[in-house]
C-alpha cells in the first residue's frame, strides 16, 4: 500500500489534472481528450496492480509507457525517451514485482532531466534485457546531478526508498538475487554527463499471485 501511495504521487495527479484543464481552456480538445484517456488508463492500471505481488512485464511496461507519455505531453521539448524491451525477453510470461521501475524513472525525470539549464535536449533511455537467468533494467539519462532536494520533493525519495525496500523484501522471500546499482555517466572529457540506474533480478517465467 505504501508503494501504491508513493506511485500515486499527489503532485503528479494534481499536475496531470491541471494539464487537462489547461488543454480544455485553450480549446485543445484533442490533447485534452488524449491526456484524459491516458491518465484514466494509468490510474486503472495502478489500482489493479497495487495488491498484486507479481505481474507480467507487459503490464508493467504498458503502465510505464503511459506515465512517460503523460510527462512528455506536459514538458514537450524538455526531454524525449526511448523504452525498449529486447527480443530475448518474453514480456507476457516474464513476471516482475509491480511498482519497482517507475519510481526510478520518475526520479530521472524530475531530479535530473527537468533541471537541465537548457530546458531542452534531455534524453531518457530505458532498456530491458536478459543476461542468462537475470533480468536487467537499464535506466540512463543525460540530466544534471542534483544532490540537494527541497522539502517539497521528498516524495521522490520516498518512492525510491519504498521501491528498494520492496525489492529487498521480495529478494529475501524468493532469493531473486535482486540489486539496484546507480552510477554516473561521463563524457569524453571525463565530465559528468548523466546517470545510469541498473535494476537486476533473477528471471521469473511464471508465478502465481
Amino acid at each position: 500500500m505504501h508503494a501504491f501511495q508513493a506511485q500515486m504521487d499527489p503532485h503528479f495527479i494534481f499536475n496531470s489534472l491541471n494539464a487537462i484543464h489547461h488543454y480544455i481552456l485553450t480549446t485543445s480538445t484533442d490533447l485534452a481528450s488524449l491526456y484524459l484517456t491516458r491518465f484514466a488508463r494509468l490510474m486503472r492500471s495502478m489500482i489493479r496492480n497495487c495488491n498484486r505481488e507479481w505481474i507480467n512485464l507487459e503490464e508493467d511496461v504498458e503502465a510505464l509507457e503511459l506515465y512517460l507519455q503523460l510527462e512528455q505531453l506536459r514538458f514537450g521539448p524538455q526531454f524525449d525517451y526511448n523504452l525498449e524491451v529486447l527480443p530475448e525477453v518474453f514480456q507476457q510470461v516474464t513476471m516482475i514485482p509491480p511498482l519497482i521501475i517507475q519510481p526510478y524513472v520518475q526520479e530521472a525525470i524530475w531530479q535530473r532531466l527537468l533541471l537541465r539549464p537548457e530546458k531542452t535536449g534531455g534524453h531518457l533511455k530505458i532498456i530491458i534485457s536478459r543476461d542468462k537467468d537475470m533480468l536487467c533494467i537499464h535506466i540512463a539519462d543525460n540530466g544534471v546531478h542534483n544532490d540537494t532536494l527541497p522539502p517539497s520533493d521528498a516524495s521522490f525519495l520516498k518512492g525510491i526508498t519504498i521501491a528498494a525496500e520492496r525489492l529487498e523484501a521480495i529478494n529475501e522471500k524468493y532469493n531473486l538475487k535482486a540489486s539496484v546499482k546507480e552510477e554516473d555517466i561521463y563524457n569524453d572529457q571525463h565530465e559528468p554527463d548523466g546517470s545510469h540506474v541498473i535494476i537486476m533480478m533473477q528471471h521469473v517465467s511464471s508465478r502465481l499471485n
